[in-house]
Protein backbone atom coordinates (compact mmCIF):
# COMPACT_ATOMS: atom_id res chain seq x y z
CA UNK A 1 0.00 0.00 0.00
CA UNK A 2 2.65 2.39 0.90
CA UNK A 3 4.10 2.41 -2.52
CA UNK A 4 0.60 3.00 -4.32
CA UNK A 5 0.24 6.23 -1.50
CA UNK A 6 4.15 7.02 -2.89
CA UNK A 7 3.05 6.81 -6.41
CA UNK A 8 0.10 8.84 -5.69
CA UNK A 9 2.10 11.59 -3.99
CA UNK A 10 4.53 12.08 -6.82
CA UNK A 11 1.78 12.41 -9.16
CA UNK A 12 -0.16 15.23 -7.24
CA UNK A 13 3.40 16.90 -6.95
CA UNK A 14 4.05 17.02 -10.52
CA UNK A 15 0.30 18.70 -11.05
CA UNK A 16 0.61 21.94 -11.80
CA UNK A 17 -3.38 23.28 -12.06
CA UNK A 18 -3.16 21.89 -7.70
CA UNK A 19 -0.96 24.52 -6.77
CA UNK A 20 -2.31 27.36 -9.34
CA UNK A 21 -5.69 26.60 -8.12
CA UNK A 22 -4.65 26.68 -4.10
CA UNK A 23 -2.76 29.70 -5.35
CA UNK A 24 -5.48 31.66 -6.64
CA UNK A 25 -7.55 30.29 -4.14
CA UNK A 26 -5.15 32.06 -1.33
CA UNK A 27 -4.93 35.02 -3.87
CA UNK A 28 -8.92 35.20 -3.32
CA UNK A 29 -9.18 35.03 0.14
CA UNK A 30 -6.35 37.60 1.05
CA UNK A 31 -8.58 40.33 -1.51
CA UNK A 32 -11.76 39.29 -0.07
CA UNK A 33 -10.26 40.03 3.73
CA UNK A 34 -8.66 43.18 2.18
CA UNK A 35 -11.96 44.57 0.82
CA UNK A 36 -13.50 43.51 4.25
CA UNK A 37 -10.31 45.27 6.16
CA UNK A 38 -12.37 48.60 6.50
CA UNK A 39 -14.71 47.43 8.88
CA UNK A 40 -12.83 45.30 10.76
CA UNK A 41 -13.21 45.15 15.12
CA UNK A 42 -11.86 42.79 17.76
CA UNK A 43 -14.03 39.90 17.22
CA UNK A 44 -13.57 40.22 12.85
CA UNK A 45 -10.68 37.68 13.12
CA UNK A 46 -12.85 34.82 14.38
CA UNK A 47 -16.29 35.42 12.35
CA UNK A 48 -14.74 35.82 9.73
CA UNK A 49 -13.11 32.16 10.04
CA UNK A 50 -15.99 31.27 11.18
CA UNK A 51 -17.78 31.97 7.84
CA UNK A 52 -15.31 31.54 5.60
CA UNK A 53 -14.10 28.19 6.56
CA UNK A 54 -17.09 26.93 5.82
CA UNK A 55 -16.21 26.99 2.38
CA UNK A 56 -13.41 24.84 2.76
CA UNK A 57 -14.46 21.34 2.41
CA UNK A 58 -16.09 22.68 -1.37
CA UNK A 59 -13.47 25.08 -2.50
CA UNK A 60 -9.98 23.13 -0.91
CA UNK A 61 -11.41 19.85 -0.41
CA UNK A 62 -13.91 19.45 -3.54
CA UNK A 63 -10.46 20.01 -5.39
CA UNK A 64 -8.24 17.30 -3.37
CA UNK A 65 -11.27 14.96 -3.93
CA UNK A 66 -11.20 15.37 -7.89
CA UNK A 67 -7.19 15.29 -7.83
CA UNK A 68 -7.39 12.10 -5.44
CA UNK A 69 -10.45 10.25 -6.34
CA UNK A 70 -11.90 10.94 -9.59
CA UNK A 71 -8.84 11.88 -11.84
CA UNK A 72 -8.32 7.85 -11.31
CA UNK A 73 -11.29 7.35 -13.23
CA UNK A 74 -11.03 9.96 -16.15
CA UNK A 75 -7.38 8.38 -16.73
CA UNK A 76 -8.69 4.79 -15.85
CA UNK A 77 -6.18 3.96 -13.47
CA UNK A 78 -8.60 2.04 -11.32
CA UNK A 79 -8.88 -0.33 -13.70
CA UNK A 80 -4.77 -0.38 -14.94
CA UNK A 81 -4.04 -1.09 -10.35
CA UNK A 82 -6.76 -4.11 -10.50
CA UNK A 83 -5.49 -5.36 -13.36
CA UNK A 84 -1.62 -4.80 -11.83
CA UNK A 85 -3.57 -7.07 -9.03
CA UNK A 86 -3.55 -4.51 -6.31
CA UNK A 87 -6.21 -5.02 -3.90
CA UNK A 88 -9.02 -3.30 -4.20
CA UNK A 89 -10.07 -2.68 -0.21
CA UNK A 90 -6.09 -1.50 -0.32
CA UNK A 91 -6.96 1.00 -2.94
CA UNK A 92 -9.63 1.82 -1.01
CA UNK A 93 -7.92 3.19 2.13
CA UNK A 94 -4.55 4.30 0.23
CA UNK A 95 -6.80 7.04 -1.44
CA UNK A 96 -8.46 7.89 2.07
CA UNK A 97 -4.94 8.15 3.53
CA UNK A 98 -4.03 10.57 0.68
CA UNK A 99 -7.22 12.77 0.68
CA UNK A 100 -6.61 12.58 5.00
CA UNK A 101 -2.71 13.48 4.34
CA UNK A 102 -3.61 16.02 1.67
CA UNK A 103 -6.56 18.01 4.08
CA UNK A 104 -4.46 17.91 7.15
CA UNK A 105 -1.97 19.67 5.01
CA UNK A 106 -4.49 22.05 3.75
CA UNK A 107 -6.45 22.77 6.94
CA UNK A 108 -2.96 22.60 8.53
CA UNK A 109 -1.87 25.85 6.82
CA UNK A 110 -5.17 27.66 6.70
CA UNK A 111 -5.39 28.93 10.03
CA UNK A 112 -1.91 30.44 9.78
CA UNK A 113 -2.55 31.88 6.92
CA UNK A 114 -5.72 33.38 7.94
CA UNK A 115 -3.86 34.88 10.98
CA UNK A 116 -1.03 36.27 8.58
CA UNK A 117 -3.40 38.19 6.31
CA UNK A 118 -5.51 38.95 9.36
CA UNK A 119 -1.95 40.67 10.70
CA UNK A 120 -0.55 42.87 7.92
CA UNK A 121 -4.32 44.36 7.68
CA UNK A 122 -4.02 45.18 10.85
CA UNK A 123 -6.37 42.83 13.14
CA UNK A 124 -3.43 40.43 14.92
CA UNK A 125 -4.95 37.56 16.20
CA UNK A 126 -4.95 36.99 20.29
CA UNK A 127 -3.84 33.63 21.58
CA UNK A 128 -7.44 32.58 22.28
CA UNK A 129 -8.52 33.78 18.79
CA UNK A 130 -6.06 31.91 17.43
CA UNK A 131 -7.12 28.41 19.24
CA UNK A 132 -10.28 29.05 18.72
CA UNK A 133 -9.59 29.94 14.50
CA UNK A 134 -7.78 26.24 14.50
CA UNK A 135 -10.47 24.52 16.11
CA UNK A 136 -12.33 25.78 13.16
CA UNK A 137 -10.39 24.24 10.54
CA UNK A 138 -10.33 21.25 12.39
CA UNK A 139 -13.86 20.77 12.38
CA UNK A 140 -14.44 21.33 8.71
CA UNK A 141 -11.16 19.07 8.12
CA UNK A 142 -13.23 16.42 9.80
CA UNK A 143 -16.30 17.16 7.55
CA UNK A 144 -14.38 17.23 4.54
CA UNK A 145 -12.63 13.86 5.13
CA UNK A 146 -15.85 12.04 6.07
CA UNK A 147 -17.42 13.45 2.80
CA UNK A 148 -14.81 12.25 0.77
CA UNK A 149 -14.88 8.81 2.48
CA UNK A 150 -18.85 8.86 1.72
CA UNK A 151 -18.59 9.90 -1.50
CA UNK A 152 -16.23 7.14 -2.23
CA UNK A 153 -19.20 5.06 -2.44
CA UNK A 154 -20.02 6.87 -5.70
CA UNK A 155 -16.38 6.41 -6.86
CA UNK A 156 -15.92 2.85 -6.44
CA UNK A 157 -19.80 2.04 -6.93
CA UNK A 158 -20.76 3.95 -10.19
CA UNK A 159 -17.26 5.09 -11.55
CA UNK A 160 -18.43 8.17 -13.28
CA UNK A 161 -16.16 11.15 -12.28
CA UNK A 162 -19.27 13.29 -12.83
CA UNK A 163 -21.68 11.72 -10.50
CA UNK A 164 -18.89 11.45 -7.50
CA UNK A 165 -17.85 15.04 -7.94
CA UNK A 166 -21.36 16.19 -7.57
CA UNK A 167 -21.90 13.93 -4.92
CA UNK A 168 -19.07 15.39 -2.96
CA UNK A 169 -20.17 19.08 -3.44
CA UNK A 170 -24.12 18.00 -2.49
CA UNK A 171 -22.36 16.89 0.22
CA UNK A 172 -19.58 19.58 1.33
CA UNK A 173 -22.07 22.66 0.64
CA UNK A 174 -24.65 21.34 3.05
CA UNK A 175 -27.44 20.43 1.11
CA UNK A 176 -27.62 17.03 2.27
CA UNK A 177 -27.31 17.85 5.85
CA UNK A 178 -29.86 20.39 5.44
CA UNK A 179 -32.45 17.94 3.49
CA UNK A 180 -31.85 15.63 6.33
CA UNK A 181 -31.77 17.94 8.99
CA UNK A 182 -35.61 19.13 7.96
CA UNK A 183 -36.94 15.82 7.92
CA UNK A 184 -35.39 14.88 11.10
CA UNK A 185 -37.01 17.70 12.60
CA UNK A 186 -40.12 16.76 11.92
CA UNK A 187 -39.97 12.63 13.00
CA UNK A 188 -36.82 12.49 14.93
CA UNK A 189 -35.47 15.95 15.96
CA UNK A 190 -32.94 14.23 19.13
CA UNK A 191 -30.96 12.62 15.95
CA UNK A 192 -29.85 15.95 14.41
CA UNK A 193 -26.81 16.10 16.41
CA UNK A 194 -25.48 12.42 14.76
CA UNK A 195 -25.66 14.26 11.07
CA UNK A 196 -22.06 15.01 10.32
CA UNK A 197 -22.99 18.39 10.79
CA UNK A 198 -23.80 17.75 14.29
CA UNK A 199 -20.82 15.62 15.29
CA UNK A 200 -18.20 18.19 13.75
CA UNK A 201 -19.97 20.78 15.72
CA UNK A 202 -19.62 18.78 18.72
CA UNK A 203 -15.71 17.87 18.75
CA UNK A 204 -15.54 21.93 17.50
CA UNK A 205 -17.19 22.87 20.90
CA UNK A 206 -14.99 20.15 23.00
CA UNK A 207 -11.33 21.87 21.67
CA UNK A 208 -12.67 25.48 22.22
CA UNK A 209 -14.52 24.81 25.43
CA UNK A 210 -12.68 21.73 27.04
CA UNK A 211 -15.18 19.58 26.81
CA UNK A 212 -15.33 15.79 26.71
CA UNK A 213 -14.62 14.23 22.99
CA UNK A 214 -14.62 10.70 23.36
CA UNK A 215 -18.19 10.40 22.07
CA UNK A 216 -18.34 12.57 19.07
CA UNK A 217 -14.68 10.96 18.07
CA UNK A 218 -15.86 7.74 18.37
CA UNK A 219 -18.88 8.52 16.13
CA UNK A 220 -17.17 10.12 13.43
CA UNK A 221 -14.93 6.98 13.40
CA UNK A 222 -17.96 5.31 13.23
CA UNK A 223 -19.16 7.40 10.52
CA UNK A 224 -15.73 6.87 8.43
CA UNK A 225 -15.28 3.13 9.10
CA UNK A 226 -18.82 2.47 7.59
CA UNK A 227 -18.58 4.59 4.67
CA UNK A 228 -15.32 3.35 3.36
CA UNK A 229 -16.94 -0.76 4.18
CA UNK A 230 -19.34 0.48 1.84
CA UNK A 231 -16.77 1.96 -0.71
CA UNK A 232 -15.08 -1.33 -0.60
CA UNK A 233 -18.07 -3.09 -0.92
CA UNK A 234 -18.83 -1.55 -4.03
CA UNK A 235 -15.44 -1.38 -5.63
CA UNK A 236 -15.83 -4.97 -5.13
CA UNK A 237 -19.43 -5.90 -6.48
CA UNK A 238 -18.34 -3.75 -9.13
CA UNK A 239 -17.55 -5.75 -12.83
CA UNK A 240 -14.73 -3.93 -14.42
CA UNK A 241 -13.81 -3.49 -18.11
CA UNK A 242 -10.18 -4.44 -18.99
Amino acid sequence: MHKLIRGEIYRLLHKKSLFLYFGALAVGYFLIAFVRSGGFDGESVVDDALSLFGLLPALAGGFLFAAIYTDDLNAKNLTMLVGFGVNKGKIVIAKFILMAFCGALVFGIMPLYHCAVYAVLGQAATASAAATIAAVSVKYLLTALAFAALSGVAVYGIQRATFALVTYILLAFGVVSGLLAVALDTFAPSLKEHLMSGISDRVFLGLINGGPLTLPLVEYAVYVLIALALSALAFYRKEMEF
